[in-house]
């Protein structure tokens, strides 16, 4: 079968390997049906950062169609459709004991830790694994994992009148974009350098596009505070330039993988009462955002940027990388839909 493998920075291919045989105890085979291309991928082709074993199949955003279970398996059965959970916990710790798997101590992630979903076939132990609705559309249930990701820094965020701003379009920012029309009560804002990209996720979620100045913001807010705002850009100057838009008593849900450390003086936090919000993958989301894949199936498969094939995820890796793209996510399709070329 097919599989992409990082083999270290900037060395990723697509190569023939041999097809998992039978899972062991606890762990279930799939025919990868469709995954999605997440920022993190591309930070661990440019840095290496995450890469604890080489070679290994890249992908956390995935969703299969169960071919065969190991021994002990119930929670799933051959046939069913599911999505995976990206994390890869080690059950143990305290912070997992407390029900925070996110905060695992040795916590790593599928494609990583295992190999995940860039391939014809995957494994992975039954826990991770959450049954989807036979009739969802492949595209969409693999965005349930982002989505997740999303609504866990939209929760992170204090309920709060006025406006919210949400800097980068990319597939977290978009999300959360999404996320918050339909439930924040003031007026969402969005920026992001990439014109085309931001004015897509204007026009599915009928967000506000905004330069990050403080003059446009209060023009497309008739003065109210800003008070909220997700930052999923990494981006060092963005963050300042945030920062320096909140109002007293605002909060920031920090969901960007960055390049870079942050100089700040704290005294603008305290003094100002600013809260920066961690957000490190999702806790309890991923059940939720599954439970909204149908009704969301509209402006998510909206937002997709481009659907390709196994083959063609180094080529998209330089693209996204480059910034050429004007939407949010790229999906690799394992089976070419018929009558429709890639």
């Amino acid at each position: 079968m097919k599989a992409a493998r990082l083999y270290g920075p900037g060395d990723l291919r697509v190569e023939d390997v041999a097809a998992p045989g039978i899972p062991d105890a606890g762990w279930v085979k799939l025919r990868v049906d469709a995954a999605g291309i997440c920022g993190s991928d591309l930070h661990n082709f440019r840095t290496g950062q995450w890469i604890s074993r080489s070679p290994s199949t890249a992908g956390h955003e995935l969703t299969g169609t169960v071919i065969a279970l190991g021994e002990g398996v119930d929670t799933v059965a051959v046939g069913h459709r599911v999505v995976a959970d990206s994390r890869f916990w080690c059950g143990d710790c305290a912070q997992c004991r407390a029900g925070k798997r996110h905060l695992c101590t040795s916590l790593g992630f599928v494609g990583e830790i295992c190999d995940g979903g860039f391939a014809e076939q995957a494994v992975l132990p039954a826990r991770l694994l959450h049954v989807i609705d036979a009739g969802l559309d492949e595209r969409v249930a693999a965005m349930a994992e982002p989505l997740a990701v999303a609504l866990h820094a939209v929760r992170r965020l204090p309920r709060t009148a006025g406006s919210v701003l949400v800097v980068g379009c990319g597939p977290i920012g978009g999300l959360a974009a999404m996320l918050l029309s339909r439930t924040f009560a003031g007026t969402v804002l969005v920026a992001d350098r990439n014109r085309d990209r931001c004015a897509r996720v204007a026009r599915v979620t009928g967000a506000t596009i905004v330069d990050l100045d403080r003059d446009a913001i209060a023009a497309a807010t008739a003065n109210a505070p800003l008070l909220a705002a997700v930052e999923a850009t990494g981006s060092i100057a963005a963050f300042n330039q945030l920062l320096d838009l909140l109002d007293p008593g605002g909060a920031v849900a920090m969901v960007g993988i960055f390049h870079g450390r942050l100089d700040i003086d704290p005294n603008v936090l305290v003094e100002r009462e600013i809260a920066l919000l961690g957000c490190h993958a999702f806790a309890d989301e991923l059940p939720e955002a599954v439970r909204m894949l149908g009704e969301l199936s509209e402006p998510l498969l909206a937002l997709i940027d481009r659907e390709i094939g196994l083959d063609e995820i180094p080529a998209a890796y330089e693209r996204l990388l480059a910034g050429k793209s004007d939407g949010l996510k790229t999906i690799i399709r394992m089976r070419q839909p018929a009558g429709k070329d890639f």
